[in-house]
């Protein structure tokens, strides 16, 4: 018998030894050093360098290349002293609005 958080851990890919990677705050205003833990296609743990106090990470960026290509739009999903949980946000609901109103047009 699987626990529902067995399940949710087999969807998940864990890294050994983690990925490194940087939050970026959405106005640019700030960026922490990270390590990704583990990812699926909806969110991430996150390991913080450094303290979380007075950030806004409501939502904010996870920058996945050293050169910004590669990001992920996140919003916050819980706390556990340095690791942070993340859900990853979808453009697509805002983009599907646009194109039934314009298909409807």
């Amino acid at each position: 018998m699987a626990a529902k958080a067995d399940q949710r851990v087999n969807n998940r890919v864990v890294f050994e030894r983690g990925i490194p990677a940087q939050m970026m705050g959405i106005d640019g205003t700030w960026r922490r050093e990270c390590t990704m833990e583990d990812v699926s296609e909806t969110g991430a743990k996150l390991t913080i360098d450094g303290s979380v106090e007075g950030l806004h990470l409501k939502e904010f960026f996870l920058l996945l290349s050293s050169t910004g290509l590669a990001y992920r739009r996140c919003e916050l999903a819980w706390v556990n002293g340095d690791q942070i949980g993340v859900n990853f946000l979808k453009l697509g609901d805002k983009k599907k609005k646009v194109r039934s109103a314009t298909v409807g047009a």
